[in-house]
């Protein structure tokens, strides 16, 4: 078995790559752990040097490693770029704050002095997706390796030379050797990786499947998880939006990315006064994307990452028209070679459909027409999954109301949900728990420990 790099727009095989045997995984998980004692006692101040350097690299070969995740998995190249910039940033806002994240935290008690303490776990297991192969990485990268543990790393099958450059990356910014390890390794592996008492938490961003998979595993070694899974995300447009506002960020928080975002806006709410002043503007502003090669600087949609994803896809738009939604745009395979399919608007969508209830991972818009704002809160809430949420309104305090109910782990009011280095990441429900990013984030991967001294 082997993994392969494919081209997501002509299904071109790029290149072969063997799957790790157990004698090469056990000299990667010595070498961690031999690691780990020297990059431990390393200063915070130390360590943040080396992620600071990581973001210069990064931003210096932007335009190689852009291509690479146009190539592999069919993004759009300016949003390649964009998520490169992003790992960068990711990398240089942790080498500015860890120090400070991690200090020591006095707290009066009837000690002499007493004080919380951050130390490093050890070794952490990280299994990644492929849908931001590199943004992904990284915002776990800089905050674990800033903490003092030592990472390794299990990238998505479809990314194996992604998953190659990242090490090559954290190799010639100096990063001692054993410190972050890429493991081509199967799921077999993997299980065994996550029971191995020299690795001491996982972290996960992928499907609820796997989730559910990797948490139990997790669990039964007792070990701490992170588990960061799909998303449903509600995008929620109240009588008094601004749709000129709301129109551009709609089309933004649905299709970017080809819509393979877990915290793309999946389903569109939409009171009634405005629906249909919406819908029509939507569906003219969809149809306006440009699909095609993502190595065009004009294309908007690309490829999705795989075949078998794609196919899916069109299974749940299929099933979903056949129980009755409307699709007022694309809703077919697009023919030729590669792995395209439509931007699709699927309209009038209601309880008993899979685009109602599953999570589309592409190119398709759920519109979701509801009475009012309560109504439009219950359908928001109505799902199993709980990773982000927007709404949009004229009235900013009924706006954050309405954000503050939403069961999710982050909502915003007049903007679309994105990830940020300075905030906390992360969902509840089928979407997972733990977070990432934010002082929270560096926080997850590191021993909490009092101190006493009489």
């Amino acid at each position: 078995m082997r993994l392969e790099s494919i081209n997501a727009a002509t299904g071109e095989t790029l290149g072969t790559f063997d799957f790790w045997g157990d004698d090469r995984l056990e000299a990667a998980l010595q070498s961690a752990e031999e690691a780990s004692r020297q990059w431990r006692a390393c200063t915070v101040g130390e360590r943040a040097e080396y992620v600071g350097t990581l973001a210069n690299h990064l931003r210096e070969r932007a335009e190689e490693l852009a291509r690479l995740a146009s190539l592999e998995m069919g993004k759009p190249i300016r949003e390649a770029r964009a998520e490169v910039e992003k790992s960068a940033w990711a990398c240089e806002y942790y080498a500015e704050h860890a120090e400070a994240m991690l200090s020591a935290e006095p707290v009066a008690t009837d000690a002499s002095r007493s004080y919380i303490d951050y130390e490093p776990l050890g070794t952490v297991f990280a299994i990644m997706p492929w849908n931001f192969p590199f943004w992904q990485v990284f915002r776990h990268v800089a905050p674990t390796l800033a903490a003092g543990n030592t990472l390794l790393l299990k990238h998505a099958p479809n990314v194996p030379q992604v998953a190659a450059a990242i090490e090559n990356l954290i190799r010639e910014a100096g990063v001692p050797e054993g410190v972050f390890v890429n493991l081509p390794i199967d799921i077999e592996q993997s299980a065994k990786v996550i029971a191995d008492g020299r690795v001491h938490a996982v972290t996960l961003t992928g499907s609820e499947r796997a989730g559910r998979s990797v948490a139990a595993q997790a669990g039964q070694n007792l070990k701490k998880a992170v588990l960061e899974l799909g998303g449903s995300d509600p995008f929620i447009v109240l009588d008094d939006a601004d749709l000129d506002l709301v129109l551009n960020q709609a089309v933004a928080a649905r299709f970017q990315n080809g819509g393979q975002s877990c915290i793309a806006a999946k389903r569109m709410i939409l009171t009634e006064a405005i629906a249909d002043a919406f819908v029509e503007r939507f569906v003219e502003a969809v149809r306006a994307l440009k699909v095609g090669d993502p190595l065009d600087e004009e294309t908007r949609i690309g490829p999705m990452a795989r075949a078998d994803l794609r196919d899916q896809l069109a299974q749940q738009v299929e099933d979903s028209i056949s129980s009755g939604a409307h699709c007022l745009l694309g809703g077919h395979v697009i023919d030729g070679p590669g792995h395209f399919y439509a931007p699709t608007v699927l309209d009038h969508v209601g309880v008993g459909m899979p685009a109602y209830h599953e999570e589309l991972f592409g190119p398709v818009a759920t519109l979701i027409r509801v009475k009012d704002a309560d109504e439009a809160l219950e359908v928001a809430n109505s799902s199993r999954f709980g990773l982000g949420g927007s709404v949009w309104t004229g009235d900013t305090v009924r706006g954050e109301r309405l954000a503050q109910a939403i069961e999710s782990g982050c909502a915003f009011v007049n903007g679309m949900v994105k990830s940020d280095p300075r905030l906390p990441f992360g969902g509840v429900k089928a979407s997972g728990y733990g977070r990432e990013l934010g002082v929270q984030g560096i926080h997850e991967f590191v021993n909490v420990k009092s101190v006493w001294i009489r």
